[in-house]
């Protein structure tokens, strides 16, 4: 307790240093307008070379070649900083005289000049607020670690450094040791956080162990900086100097970053190393180095440094989340959005620059709005497509994948007790959570009672209104736990229930996951369910019996048998002669003893041979269709039709739509009926001319077969029990298609088939063509 209390004590004292700070240099910043205009001294008289704030110079009729007489009633004569520094940084009222001899007196408020307001005003004193509150949440936290500690004081002196920018801008004593002070110890600070928190993730510290003597650093960078206050002629060395110390510690830490990455690669160091670079580029580049070497700026401080507000605020996820992806999440939707703003952007201030005549600071303005504004829309939109179209950005593009293995994975699974555990384990691995398990709630007793008893669980917590107000595809959030529906029945509700304990929190992409595989997962306990009845129907039936169900295994014993028989005999009256002659002329060239027709003879059984190979591939085309899967219905019957072509001794004529079937079984039903059709033709209808159609219909597709060979009594097909037709009229018949036969001996056959996907489960029905149709016993 006593530690606590230490604890509470410094923290409250490092609030209130940074409140007086912060309060004290925002007094400065509204009391002296920072105006920063550009000036030279010729014959005694300083000139006006370039007002920095050009709409507002031009708005108060200051012009290039005015005269500066007198800044705040004194003579400019009396600006010390004009001797190394020709810039007129604040004023509350100057008199200048034009070239034609007019003075003009010119008093300035703080809120005159817009682009100052936003830039040194709003938007400093935005953050230096947002800073404190996000501070004080971060403590207030129950994890209150070394690593919040670090993270709270590198904000804190963020938050200083970037607030100061304005009072150091007008010179102000106070605002430069601050200024330059929080630049150096902030950069510390992020030594000391990296290195504990390279502990944390158990990895070597590349660099010095002794982190603590590197606060000397803006202890001596304070001093320097009242030496340079006091000395105004050094004050130029001696923000170069401080420049390039920052600039070293910058590079130090970069290339700790950079060298543990490459050495361990792990997704921490990288979203840190990201989290440090892409902020301090335009520092670095636009405003650090040119300073250091050309004492010029492409871009003022307080444009360029707002870059860096993003670096404490991407630690913050490192700390409020236990799973570091998250953050990583996070930043790939940034780096999505920002890849598409930046461009626009960069293409729409190449248009401005050529057809309108703007200032850097208007175009810079411009930039930061329309990319701002392009990040807000990119992300509303993704919003929007979530939830009217279930769209949602993906960071890896593979959470559909992902779907497709775990209900591959829990697919398998027979029984519904075994489902749920499987279906538990595929969420606990994907989701990286610990705490998974489904309940089952009785609508008769409303109690809640644990499918997994290995788990902790407190019945309070669940409230038993949310649970009876679940419905399909709802997840719902609460204080401890996301609970999703998974099944309902007449008593039971099963809910899956997931304890984020307030730490961990799914993202749209796993809630989005999560909403996908629940629906599945209702339908196989639906699925599930139907197998477990059938079979203990199938039970009751052989306990009644004390048999082995005769009935059912005697009809699959001859359905196999009836397939055997019939590939046999095919194999017996093709492939088997052909190879049984190919043996015969071996066996008498063996014998021969005219060797001079050998060769001949060896080439016409090598062409027997190739012959009797296509036909067994044919064969195995037949049973397994190559094109099927690869090239789809249309090339498999294409290729089918283009062999009948070559056998047949009639004129084919045939038609193929083109389908878009959902249910894919139908193409193989299609592709068989087809084969059994034509094989038909060949061995049987003696016929002239064939013709096949396939047409798309609104819900389906129908077949249409006829031919003018001899013909049959149907009667006979009956009695003969065809298996060819019958073959046909039971893939009809699974399908809940209708199956129609027309045929007269000496007039041809006629066939019709008709399948509709929307009527899968709808009672057999069948209809005639032209006259009565006989129903094929399936």
């Amino acid at each position: 307790m006593e530690l606590k209390t230490n604890n509470n004590k410094r923290f409250w004292f490092t609030i209130s240093v940074y409140l007086i700070i912060g309060l004290y240099l925002l007094f400065i910043i509204y009391s002296k307008p920072f105006i920063n205009i550009e000036v030279k001294e010729e014959n005694g008289v300083w000139k006006i070379t370039n007002p920095y704030y050009k709409d507002w110079a031009l708005k108060q009729q200051i012009e290039i070649g005015d005269n500066i007489l007198s800044v705040n009633g004194n003579n400019i004569d009396k600006i010390t900083n004009l001797k190394y520094d020709l810039v007129i940084r604040s004023a509350n009222e100057i008199t200048i005289m034009k070239p034609n001899g007019e003075l003009k007196e010119i008093k300035i408020k703080p809120f005159d000049i817009t682009q100052q307001f936003y830039s040194v005003l709003l938007v400093p004193t935005s953050y230096y607020l947002l800073s404190l509150l996000i501070s004080i949440y971060l403590y207030l936290k129950p994890k209150n670690t070394i690593l919040i500690n670090l993270l709270i004081l590198f904000i804190l002196s963020v938050s200083l450094a970037y607030l100061s920018i304005g009072a150091s801008g007008i010179l102000n004593p106070f605002g430069i040791i601050v200024n330059r002070g929080s630049m150096l110890l902030c950069l510390v600070l992020l030594l000391k956080f990296l290195k504990e928190y390279f502990g944390f993730l158990n990895i070597r510290w590349p660099f010095i162990k002794n982190i603590n003597s590197l606060y000397i650093l803006p202890i001596a960078v304070i001093i320097l900086s009242i030496f340079g206050i006091v000395y105004d002629g050094i004050h130029s060395i001696v923000s170069s100097i401080i420049l390039g110390l920052f600039f070293l510690l910058l590079v130090a830490i970069l290339s700790i970053m950079i060298f543990s990455y490459v050495k361990y690669s792990i997704p921490e160091l990288k979203i840190l190393l990201s989290s440090i670079i892409i902020p301090f580029i335009p520092f670095l580049f636009l405003y650090a180095l040119p300073e250091i070497f050309f004492h010029n700026q492409i871009l003022s401080a307080d444009i360029s440094s707002i870059f860096l507000l993003l670096i404490p605020f991407s630690f913050i996820f490192t700390q409020l989340t236990e799973r570091i992806f998250d953050m990583e999440y996070f930043i790939s939707r940034l780096r999505y959005y920002f890849n598409f703003s930046f461009g626009f952007t960069i293409w729409l201030l190449i248009g401005l620059y050529l057809f309108a005549d703007l200032s850097v600071s208007h175009m810079t303005e411009i930039f930061f709005f329309a990319f701002l504004s392009l990040m807000a829309l990119f992300y509303i939109k993704e919003r929007i497509d979530y939830r009217k179209r279930k769209i949602l950005f993906s960071t890896k593009g593979d959470y559909i994948h992902r779907l497709y293995t775990t209900v591959e994975s829990i697919g398998r699974v027979v029984k519904i007790e075994d489902l749920l555990e499987k279906f538990v384990q595929e969420v606990v691995v994907q989701l990286e959570m610990e705490s998974v398990y489904v309940l089952t709630y009785d609508f008769q007793t409303h109690q809640v009672t644990l499918t997994n008893k290995s788990k902790e669980y407190t019945q309070h917590q669940i409230d038993e209104v949310l649970v009876e107000r679940l419905g399909l595809g709802d997840i719902k959030k609460t204080d401890h736990f996301y609970i999703a529906f998974i099944h309902q029945d007449v008593n039971y509700k099963r809910i899956l229930v997931v304890d984020h304990n307030k730490t961990i929190y799914l993202k749209d992409e796993e809630l989005l996951w999560l909403e996908l595989l629940l629906l599945y997962l209702n339908n196989f306990i639906e699925n599930t369910k139907m197998v477990e009845e059938l079979l203990n129907q199938l039970k009751h039936m052989k306990e009644a019996d004390n048999r082995q169900l005769p009935w059912l295994n005697k009809l699959l014993w001859l359905r196999f048998e009836e397939e055997k028989y019939q590939l046999a005999q095919e194999l017996h009256d093709t492939i088997l002669q052909e190879q049984l002659h190919i043996a015969r002329e071996m066996d008498v060239l063996m014998h021969t003893k005219e060797k001079e027709e050998i060769p001949s003879k060896l080439t016409k059984l090598h062409e027997h041979m190739i012959i009797s190979l296509n036909d067994l591939r044919g064969y195995c085309e037949n049973l397994k269709p190559p094109l099927l899967d690869t090239l789809g219905l249309n090339a498999a019957l294409e290729k089918l039709i283009q062999k009948i072509h070559k056998r047949a001794n009639f004129v084919l004529i045939y038609t193929i739509d083109r389908l878009y079937l959902e249910d894919e079984r139908l193409n193989l039903m299609i592709y068989r009926l087809f084969q059994e059709l034509l094989n038909n033709a060949l061995k049987h209808s003696y016929a002239n001319t064939v013709e096949i159609h396939l047409l798309g219909t609104e819900e389906g597709f129908q077949i249409l077969y006829s031919d003018d060979g001899v013909g049959c009594n149907i009667d006979d097909i009956l009695l003969a029990d065809s298996m060819g037709i019958q073959g046909m009229q039971e893939r009809v018949q699974a399908f809940n298609g209708k199956f129609a036969l027309d045929s007269k001996v000496g007039e041809g056959m006629t066939i019709r088939i008709q399948v509709s996907e929307t009527q899968h489960t709808n009672p057999y029905t069948y209809k005639t063509l032209t006259r009565p149709t006989y129903m094929i016993r399936g």
